[in-house]
């Protein structure tokens, strides 16, 4: 899927669907919903997330100094009208190619900025790797006129990592009939895994960001739940344990609904919650991973 620039997320399909149903399962847990954590399936699948991972991280080769987060691929600019409905799903489908081919030739190594000034250099892709990478993983659509690409140029732009926004190098496509263009993050060598969404409540929920410190043994987990305070009856209390490895944490967020009145009903409004979880060993280089999705969150780093 992709995103704009200008930072409205088109989320993948398992995003959304994940989302929409741990909210649900969260709003309607007073009421009955049978979606309370079950601790043996979510430790199983935070195991299975981490072996995951190590296994992409390991096919990765070489690790990378940058963990990229959330969707890589980018438009810059709102499709005009005429191509608008056909370009809109053609991009998402990933269909799109250059007829006269892309250089395989990879640019020299291109810096990475963080808010506090930290800077590191990373490979980049080759345009040719970069426009493969656009198109992997997605299903074509049957009736779409696919996107040609007419130029390719390394810039820079705000990307989100497991260690929160930096500014990083980008590959800017230039598409024939449009003025919009579309970026990917032009980083190599970063661990990239595909959302494992299967759709099961009882896994716990899903986790937005965390807080924490490099030298830290606590995370803070940033979440939308129920609401918060003893006295509403439909709210929730969050407990949270974290799962690691060597290489990553998996944090597993467990719901206590409070009970209401026989007959009582609970507002559809979901709340932004956290919850803190206690590490076995400090946060160090680790990244966090999502327990229904499998993928990395975004970390805020405390000084």
């Amino acid at each position: 899927m992709v995103r704009r620039r200008s930072g409205h997320l088109f989320s993948s399909a398992a995003r959304q669907s994940s989302i929409a149903l741990i909210v649900a399962g969260v709003l309607a847990g007073c009421s009955g919903f049978p979606g309370a954590t079950d601790p043996v399936a979510a430790r199983d699948r935070a195991h299975a997330v981490l072996d995951r991972w190590a296994h992409t991280a390991a096919g990765a080769g070489a690790a990378s100094a940058v963990t990229p987060v959330g969707e890589l691929t980018a438009q810059i600019g709102d499709w005009e009208e005429a191509v608008g409905e056909n370009n809109k799903i053609a991009l998402m489908s990933g269909m799109i190619g250059s007829p006269d081919g892309l250089s395989a030739t990879r640019p020299p190594d291109g810096a990475v900025t963080w808010a506090d000034g930290t800077t590191t250099n990373a490979s980049l892709l080759s345009p040719q790797e970069a426009l493969a990478a656009i198109s992997a993983g997605s299903q074509p659509c049957s009736d779409c006129t696919g996107l040609v690409v007419t130029g390719a140029r390394v810039t820079s732009g705000p990307i989100e990592t497991t260690r929160g926004s930096a500014t990083a190098p980008l590959w800017e496509f230039s598409l024939a009939g449009t003025a919009v263009k579309v970026t990917r993050v032009a980083l190599a060598n970063s661990v990239v895994v595909e959302p494992m969404f299967d759709g099961n409540p009882e896994l716990g929920l899903a986790i937005d960001s965390a807080e924490g410190s490099v030298s830290g043994s606590e995370l803070t987990l940033a979440f939308i739940g129920a609401p918060d305070g003893a006295e509403q009856s439909c709210g929730e209390d969050y407990t949270a344990e974290a799962i690691e490895s060597d290489l990553a944490v998996v944090v597993i967020v467990t719901r206590h609904p409070h009970f209401p009145p026989l007959g009582g009903g609970c507002s559809a409004v979901g709340a932004r919650r956290t919850a803190t979880a206690t590490l076995a060993a400090p946060l160090g280089e680790r990244v966090v991973l999502d327990l229904q999705l499998g993928t990395p969150v975004r970390i805020e780093l405390a000084p």
